[in-house]
């Protein structure tokens, strides 16, 4: 019996214990005032992707403090996306995205401008036959961030999914033209104050649409 108690221990108490750690990471004090381009190590307007991925998660919460909401019409069209591998949990989100996520290998995230006061987007993935799903749908609008009150573009899956996705919901700010920070968080991992982080980057291709609209709470 002895065995089993701390075994049951170590289940739950390593998961909660790199949960902690990963949410440490993310910096301690909120948002230290210093600008984009001081944080990345050169201009905000010129950056990339290898910019973002060199950065710690601390960094990466920084900048996505210091940076922007999108316009409604910044986010128009498939962008490639991917994870940025910080912290603790990197591994854990990684095998996640690839697996759990959709149908195949995430690659992207497609968006069109917001002429109401909400829209709906879609995920891209790579299937093993080389062929691309469009499929995950969230609703998109502009609003007050989870994470720091500011204004953020949310995509909000729970209208269109159940399980685990149900409750994810993503934070988008603007770094450039091409290039955006996004906050992925989910409920069974603490919310917004576990974030992963990710990128949104262009140049954008055309909309081509959801493969199919299950409609509201479709799986």
């Amino acid at each position: 019996m002895q065995a089993i108690f701390f075994l049951g221990l170590v289940i739950i108490g390593v998961p909660v214990g790199l949960t902690a750690i990963n949410i440490l990471q993310n910096g301690l004090g909120g948002y230290k005032g210093r600008s984009m381009d001081e944080i990345l190590g050169c201009p905000a307007e010129a950056a990339t992707v290898t910019d973002l991925a060199r950065l710690s998660k601390a960094q990466l919460m920084q900048l996505f403090y210091a940076a922007p909401a999108p316009h409604s019409d910044d986010l128009d069209g498939e962008y490639e996306a991917r994870l940025i591998s910080v912290g603790v949990l990197a591994g854990v989100n990684a095998v996640y995205t690839r697996n759990f996520f959709g149908p195949g290998r995430w690659i992207g995230k497609a968006f069109k401008p917001l002429k109401n006061s909400s829209e709906s987007g879609y995920n891209l993935f790579r299937l093993s036959q080389g062929a691309v799903a469009r499929t995950r749908r969230m609703r998109t609008y502009i609003g007050p961030s989870s994470i720091d009150r500011n204004q953020s573009f949310h995509l909000d899956y729970s209208p269109y999914n159940s399980g685990l996705v149900h409750g994810m919901h993503d934070e988008i700010r603007r770094i450039n033209t091409e290039l955006f920070l996004g906050m992925g968080c989910m409920a069974l991992g603490g919310g917004s104050i576990n974030p992963a982080p990710f990128v949104v980057h262009g140049p954008a291709k055309p909309w081509a649409g959801p493969d199919a609209d299950p409609g509201p709470t479709g799986s």
